[in-house]
């Protein structure tokens, strides 16, 4: 492996830790067992990703990341904002199908009652 080579496999790794250790902070275990599990997925996913599609991952989940600090608070969730946020009209015009139908996979995974849940 070359040295730029491993330098992004470190970046990609630290990303995807910071978000398992962020998930930690969601306001129940349903919450983060399906953070956990989209984030895993989308990472092995994006494994072999070109160089133009890599960048915008890691752009979108470095987003993600900061916006999910910013809504849990350095106190907890019970002190900040309320997590998740609303997408643009134009954001979701630039879904493409699959994309849109994995939004509504995870929309219908947050409307679960608990007993419902796996």
């Amino acid at each position: 492996m070359s040295g730029p080579k491993i330098e992004h496999v470190r970046k990609v790794r630290m990303l995807y830790k910071t978000i398992l250790r962020l998930h930690r902070g969601f306001p129940n275990a349903a919450m983060k067992e399906l953070g956990d599990g989209y984030a895993k997925d989308e990472f092995r996913r994006h494994k072999e990703a070109d160089p133009t599609q890599t960048r915008i991952f890691m752009d979108e989940w470095t987003t993600y990341a900061i916006n999910l600090s910013k809504q849990l608070g350095i106190k907890g969730p019970k002190t900040a904002k309320p997590v998740g946020s609303k997408m643009s009209e134009l954001h979701v015009d630039s879904l493409s199908e699959e994309q849109i139908v994995q939004l509504y996979e995870l929309y219908q995974e947050t409307i679960k009652k608990p007993s419902e849940a796996n």
